[in-house]
């Protein structure tokens, strides 16, 4: 059976699976990064893990995989197919797409960025399925986004479209690693959410999650703290929509899993700030987090329609 790899990279572990042409899993699998153990060490694990799973496909699918998608977090060089950098994994300028091919017996292999790979999927498969131009937003322990435009995400020039986490949209505010002051990702990301409420409650081990279960039974303060990261994500999100002016925004990550307790408030703060701007549809992610992995199987498919000309068929 036709297939090809897909497999998600993320800080502590990755996703894989066979995908068919239709897009149907046929198989899956997850495996730890090692990263603790050093970027090598990730970059051999992962390459072990690409060869596993086409050593299955082999044996139980009867044929080796066509292609591989693969996405990583950090920057990403995805014309070269060399992963630039990454925080959490320690790698720099690692040639992973020329490394994959090599393991994979000459099977090409298409690189991306995550959050653009998941924004890919929620475009094509997911939540923005049939909209021409959305902008899909990561709420996690930062903030990214994938703009995309007629079933494709556009990288920019450099590979760092879609970095609306670091809009700045408190001038002069709270420092960002990035080296900027005031970032949208630094009010409203679920890691800032997180470390505003542990202060108010004075307890290190708060999270999102449980300020969000604190704003439903209406304690005052967490819908204080709830209120003031969704006031700034709004301001963060017209800045969008005056320059991209998309018809759908995906919402998901960690603080789009409240569900309606951000989805309420969110929507009425975007509309309560758009002047001559149209309104947008604004909805939550649908695929979770298999959107990366998902994603990825449609790379390696796309990279076989550029090769051959031709839609892959089973």
């Amino acid at each position: 059976m036709r297939h090809v790899i897909a497999l998600d990279v993320g800080g502590t572990g990755m996703k894989a699976a066979l995908v068919g042409a239709g897009g149907e899993l046929l198989h899956r699998a997850r495996r730890a990064t090692g990263r603790e153990r050093g970027p090598d060490a990730v970059v051999d694990g992962i390459l072990d893990f690409a060869a596993e799973l086409r050593a299955y496909g082999v044996e139980q699918l009867g044929a080796p995989a066509l292609a591989a998608g693969v996405a990583v977090p950090g920057i990403v060089d995805e014309e070269h197919g060399v992963a630039a950098y990454a925080a959490n994994l320690g790698w720099r300028d690692v040639p992973l797409r020329a490394l994959l091919t090599d393991r994979l017996g000459g099977a090409p292999v298409a690189l991306g960025h995550d959050v653009r790979t998941g924004g890919l999927a929620e475009g094509r498969i997911g939540a923005g399925q049939g909209t021409d131009r959305y902008l899909f937003v990561a709420l996690g322990t930062g903030i990214a986004g994938a703009i995309g435009i007629a079933g494709r995400v556009e990288a920019g020039a450099h590979g760092f479209a879609g970095e609306i986490g670091h809009v700045v949209v408190r001038p002069g505010g709270t420092p960002c690693p990035c080296g900027q002051r005031g970032c949208l990702e630094r009010y409203a990301s679920a890691a800032a959410v997180s470390e505003a409420w542990a202060a108010v409650t004075g307890n290190p081990e708060a999270d999102a999650a449980d300020c969000a279960r604190a704003v439903d039974a209406d304690d005052p303060k967490a819908r204080e703290v709830w209120q003031h990261a969704v006031d700034t994500l709004a301001d963060g999100l017209i800045t969008a929509l005056t320059l991209l002016d998309p018809r759908t925004l995906i919402i998901g990550g960690g603080l789009a899993e409240a569900g309606e307790t951000l989805f309420t408030p969110l929507r009425e703060a975007v509309r309560s700030r758009i002047t001559f701007q149209k309104s947008p549809t604004i909805v939550p992610a649908a695929l979770g987090d298999t959107a990366g992995c998902l994603g990825a199987g449609l790379l390696a498919w796309d990279l076989l329609d550029k090769t051959d000309g031709t839609e892959a068929t089973s």
